[in-house]
């Protein structure tokens, strides 16, 4: 099957190179799939799962914030605030932010605490459904 060269890098390092056959991830506006020989593109990421094809296989990822680009044909870059390949996702800290943030909800004084908030919510909800 045909691949693609990807990489994906945090702040903290690389989390993947090599060749996959395609990506899913969350944009900031709905996921998006790239496979081998894709044109150009840029977009921001959202939160949210990302599923890599390697060697026929699929791996999951919990996946908040950051840049995806087709930079030219078959290099694909994945740039991200915070990934985690659903096997190193720490399943109790996870609960625990998400408890946090409930919490934090709930507590909200202003817009912005809540929506800070809600964001944090959202990316223990992410880490926890990728985790299962």
């Amino acid at each position: 099957m045909a691949t693609f060269d990807l990489q994906i890098v945090t702040p903290d390092g690389a989390c993947y190179g090599g060749p996959a056959e395609r990506i899913i991830c969350r944009a900031i506006d709905g996921d998006v799939c790239i496979l081998p020989r894709h044109v150009p593109y840029v977009t921001a990421l959202g939160v949210g799962e990302v599923r890599v094809t390697i060697d026929g296989k699929v791996r999951r990822a919990a996946c908040s914030g950051g840049l995806l680009s087709v930079a030219k044909r078959d290099e694909v870059r994945l740039v991200a605030s915070t990934f985690e390949w659903a096997e190193d996702i720490d399943v109790e800290r996870a609960e625990r932010a998400r408890a946090g943030a409930e919490e934090a909800i709930r507590r909200a004084q202003d817009t912005s605490e809540l929506e800070l908030a809600k964001a944090r919510l959202s990316r223990a909800l992410v880490r926890l459904k990728v985790s299962q």
